[in-house]
């Protein structure tokens, strides 16, 4: 599999590192932010990103059990608070709009009421916006990377 390099040009990569920051600045849970970016990046099938935010939240201190699981985070809900399962909720609704794959959508598109719902019970207005924004973000340099076909290793912390 050849590499394309050329997909990622310095101003966007900039912008989109930007983003990131203030993603997670804003959301304040460095621990939650992770969840969220492995979660999309499982959905997505990003080698890549899987590989660094999983390397990034076992220096966080996440632990194995939480990480090998989160992709069944419903059935093992006494892992996860309640607060992070709003999150990941949203976070497949928001990365799987169309095709109804998602557990937690409908499949018409949209993010449904009672998921949004869910996470505004759990994080302020600002916290949500920032959310929404991590979501936004990490699905975009899924689908750069991915297009880009780098594969994983290459992240270094």
């Amino acid at each position: 599999m050849t590499v394309r390099t050329n997909l990622l040009d310095r101003e966007v990569g900039q912008a989109m590192s930007a983003l990131s920051a203030a993603a997670k600045r804003g959301l304040g849970d460095s621990v939650l932010a992770e969840l969220v970016m492995i979660r999309a990046s499982q959905l997505n099938h990003c080698a890549f990103c899987l590989d660094m935010h999983l390397a990034l939240a076992r220096e966080g201190g996440e632990s194995e059990q939480r990480l090998g699981l989160l992709d069944a985070w419903e059935e093992a809900e006494d892992l996860y608070t309640e607060r992070e399962r709003a999150a990941l909720a949203l976070t497949e609704a928001v990365t799987v709009l169309a095709g109804g794959t998602s557990r937690t959508t409908s499949g018409g598109g949209f993010v449904p009421d009672a998921v949004y719902e869910r996470a505004a019970a759990h994080f302020t207005d600002g916290e949500l916006a920032h959310l929404v924004g991590l979501i936004a973000v990490i699905n975009g340099w899924n689908r750069l990377m991915v297009s880009r076909r780098i594969p994983p290793g290459g992240y270094t912390p």
